[in-house]
């Protein structure tokens, strides 16, 4: 079994290490294109022609499924992408978790890039899955490409500005990038007011993850004697992880296995 990710960066990591841990005999294809990152001030046009090369690169390893592991290239190329390579290869997207954080009663709080904050796909989300909830909306420039690079104080500088805008009495955040998933912790200690509940923050990983496995007929076996190979493709041309993916646990996960050759 093989499954692809692909996202501009290292944004794709914390899917892939939910599909390791969900199933760790799956051989992994990690498709990216660092240079042009990020998507987010793109054009559309331009997202989707890059996004359905960093795919296609990905496509010619034969995977079963292909998660498409970033926000951006959800919103703007998915049509695309699955017009594309479906119906031989599932195509699966990546949607912020607003509907479970909603499903809580709120109030919540949605961290997303510049772009994607108060865009009409977000906002439609939030009218779809939200209604009546207190839903503030949350922009987090720099964040995703400090963690791009693991630059941690731009990542810290990052987070404490956009903590800074999330109300107090917020009880659960929306990761609305699949890059923020990596600092996840981070993120929560910013936000998390003393006296309060727990905050709940909500990612898209692992049901992204479970979805693909869904889409192919398989499902998860944590104890499967076999560890799958991983395949980097970085601007469609076999490499490594990133040194910058090793600052975090999913990619310290993911480097515990030898890259396909």
């Amino acid at each position: 079994m093989k499954i692809a990710l692909m996202d501009s960066g290292t944004g794709l990591l914390a899917a892939a290490a939910a599909v390791r841990r969900l199933r760790p005999d799956a051989d992994l294809i990690l498709s990216s294109d660092p240079g042009s990152m990020p998507w987010g001030p793109r054009t559309a046009e331009d997202v989707t022609a890059r996004a359905l090369a960093v795919a296609e690169a990905a496509a010619q390893h034969h995977p079963d499924a292909l998660i498409v592991a970033c926000n951006t290239a959800s919103v703007r190329a998915l049509p695309a992408l699955r017009a594309r390579l479906e119906p031989g290869v599932p195509v699966i997207g990546t949607v912020p978790a607003i509907k479970p954080a909603a499903a809580g009663g709120g109030p919540v709080a949605i961290w997303a890039t510049p772009l994607t904050t108060g865009s009409p796909y977000q906002r439609g989300l939030i009218r779809e899955f939200a209604d009546g909830v207190h839903v503030t909306e949350v922009a987090c420039p720099g964040l995703a490409e400090a963690v791009e690079h693991a630059d941690q104080e731009a990542v810290d500088a990052a987070i404490a500005a956009a903590a800074a805008r999330t109300p107090a009495d917020a009880r659960a955040v929306v990761l609305g990038c699949t890059h923020y998933e990596l600092v996840a912790d981070r993120i929560r200690d910013a936000v998390q007011q003393p006296g309060m509940p727990p905050l709940v923050l909500h990612a898209s990983a692992g049901a992204v993850a479970a979805q693909a496995l869904r889409r192919i007929g398989e499902v998860a076996e944590p104890e499967a004697p076999a560890v799958g190979s991983l395949t980097v493709l970085l601007s469609g041309q076999e490499g490594v992880l990133p040194a910058s993916a090793l600052a975090y646990e999913e990619g310290r996960l993911l480097s515990a296995v030898t890259p396909a050759r």
